[in-house]
C-alpha cells in the first residue's frame, strides 16, 4: 500500500544540498532568442532552419537528444543540458565548474558550436533581456506539454506571465551551501542583491519596436506573474527561516500538473497539501511521489530560488563577457568568507518592505534609483567593490596567470560610465539607430 510522503523527505529535497566548502563548485545559466536573418523573426520549432534542427545540429558536438512526443526537446552531455524556454529562447545549463574560467570556456565552446549551425541555417541569436522587436502573438511557442499548461493559467494570475515566458531571456548563476544556517543567509543576501543585479544587467529597453517606460522590461515583466510563486517570498526575513519554512511555502504555491506514464496532468490550481492527503481531483485517492514533489518546487518562480543549490536569478541576459560576470560577482561575494561578513554588513537590515518596492523601481531607473539615502549605483559600486576583494583572496587562476576578477569587467565599466546598456542602446536608437531597433540583431 503506498505511503504518504512525510515532511522530513519534502524539507530533505532541499537540505541534502549541504555540502562542505571543498566540495562547492558554481553553475551557470543563460537564454537567447534564436532569429531567421533574413526577417529577424523568431524561430519556428518546426522547418527547415528551425529549433528542431538546431538540436539536431548540435548533436554531431556529443550532444545527446532528450525526446517529448517523439519530438527532440532538449540535449544533455556531461552533466550539461540544452533545454528550451516557452518561446523558443535557447538555454545552456551549464555543468558545475570549478572556476568562472572554465565557465568561460565552457561558453565560449557553446557560442562557438552554435555559430557553425548558424551560418548553415542562416539564423542567429540575440542575447538581450526582453525581444526587442516582437509582439506576444509573434512568438512561436515550444512543443512542450507543461508549457501548454502554463499557457492556459498564467493569464488568470497576471497580466504579463505570458510574456515572461515567451519574450523573457536570462542569466543565472547556482551557488552551493555549507548548512542551514549558510543557506539562510545566502538567500536573504541574495534577495536582498536582486535588484542591485537587475539594475546592473538592464538590458532591455525596447518593446514593439521602439522605446518602452522600462530599462529592464524583463524586470518589469516578472512584476506581474503569478504573485504566489514569484517575488520575494515572506517567510524569508522571518526570524525561524530555513529548510522547513522554505518547504512550507513550497507547498502553498498552486500546482501546475503532475506526470503520469510520460503525460502532463494539468492539475493547475490545486493544492499539493491536498495531494499528499490524496485529495487531488485530477488523481483521487492517489498519493504523491518524490518524483511529483520534485516537478512542483521546479514551479515557483522567486527570484532566488532554493533546490539542492541556490539559483540567482535577477540578471538579464547577454553576451560571454556579460554571461561570466554573472557567477564571478555571486562567487566573489559568496564563496569568500571575508567577502560574505561585509556583504552582509551591508544589507543585514533591509526589509522586505522595502524591496520590493526597490524590485520595482529599478526596472524603470536602474542606477539612479534611490534606495533609503544612496542611489543603486553607489550600491552597486559598494557590491562589486567586495565581490573584486573576495575574488582577489579566492585567486583562481587561469594558465596566463590572471584571477577570476577579468569577468568583473563589463560590471565595473557600467558603474565608471554610469551607464547600462539599456541606457546606451536607447541613446544609439534616436542618433545612429534612426529610431530602428534592428541594429540589435547585428550586436555582437
Amino acid at each position: 500500500m503506498q505511503k504518504s510522503l512525510c515532511f522530513e523527505q519534502l524539507v530533505h529535497t532541499f537540505s541534502q544540498g549541504c555540502k562542505p566548502r571543498s566540495d562547492w563548485r558554481i553553475g551557470t545559466e543563460h537564454e537567447k532568442f534564436g532569429f531567421y536573418k533574413d526577417s529577424l523573426k523568431s524561430l519556428s520549432f518546426d522547418g527547415p532552419s528551425g529549433i528542431a534542427q538546431v538540436l539536431q545540429g548540435l548533436m554531431q558536438f556529443g550532444w545527446q537528444a532528450i525526446y517529448e512526443n517523439n519530438l527532440p526537446i532538449a540535449l544533455s552531455k556531461q552533466g550539461a543540458s540544452i533545454t528550451l524556454e516557452p518561446g523558443g529562447q535557447f538555454e545552456l545549463s551549464g555543468a558545475p565548474l570549478f572556476t568562472i574560467h572554465d565557465t568561460y570556456i565552457e561558453t565560449s565552446k557553446h557560442f562557438e558550436e552554435l555559430a557553425m549551425i548558424n551560418e548553415a541555417l542562416n539564423i542567429d541569436f540575440l542575447c538581450m533581456g526582453f525581444q526587442p522587436k516582437w509582439a506576444r502573438e509573434d512568438m512561436n511557442w515550444m512543443p512542450k506539454a507543461r508549457y501548454a499548461v502554463m499557457r492556459d493559467y498564467m493569464p488568470k494570475v497576471g497580466s504579463k506571465g505570458l510574456d515572461m515566458m515567451s519574450r523573457t531571456s536570462t542569466i543565472q548563476a547556482n551557488l552551493d551551501f555549507e548548512s542551514e544556517e549558510d543557506m539562510v543567509r545566502k538567500l536573504r543576501i541574495g534577495f536582498c542583491l536582486q535588484p542591485l543585479v537587475t539594475a546592473l544587467y538592464a538590458a532591455s529597453p525596447f518593446e514593439h519596436g521602439e522605446p518602452s517606460p522600462y530599462l529592464s522590461n524583463r524586470g518589469a515583466a516578472w512584476l506581474d506573474t503569478d504573485a504566489e510563486r514569484t517575488g520575494i517570498p515572506a517567510c524569508v526575513f522571518e526570524d525561524d527561516f530555513g529548510f522547513e519554512a522554505w518547504t512550507e511555502w513550497v507547498l502553498d504555491v498552486p500546482m501546475y500538473f503532475v506526470m503520469r506514464d510520460g503525460k502532463y496532468i494539468d492539475c493547475a490550481g490545486e493544492s499539493f497539501r491536498a495531494f499528499l492527503d490524496g485529495k487531488l481531483p485530477q488523481l483521487m485517492g492517489e498519493l504523491p511521489t518524490i518524483d511529483d514533489w520534485e516537478l512542483h518546487t521546479s514551479t515557483v518562480f522567486p527570484d532566488v530560488r532554493l533546490k539542492h543549490y541556490i539559483e540567482m536569478r535577477g540578471a538579464a541576459a547577454g553576451d560571454t563577457a556579460w554571461i561570466c560576470a554573472l557567477p564571478a560577482l555571486w562567487k566573489g561575494l559568496l564563496y569568500d568568507a571575508q567577502a560574505e561578513d561585509e556583504i552582509w554588513d551591508v544589507v543585514k537590515d533591509w526589509q522586505r518592505d522595502e524591496l520590493l518596492e526597490l524590485r520595482e523601481n529599478v526596472t524603470k531607473t536602474a542606477f539612479n534609483t534611490k534606495f533609503r539615502d544612496m542611489k543603486v549605483l553607489d550600491l552597486c559600486k559598494i557590491m562589486l567593490g567586495i565581490s573584486q576583494a573576495g575574488l582577489e583572496r579566492i585567486n583562481a587562476c587561469n594558465a596566463q596567470g590572471e584571477n577570476e576578477t577579468m569577468y568583473l569587467r563589463p560590471l565595473q565599466e557600467a558603474v565608471v560610465s554610469e551607464k547600462t546598456r539599456a541606457d546606451i542602446w536607447l541613446y544609439q536608437y534616436h542618433h545612429e539607430w534612426q529610431q530602428s531597433v534592428d541594429p540589435l540583431f547585428t550586436l555582437k
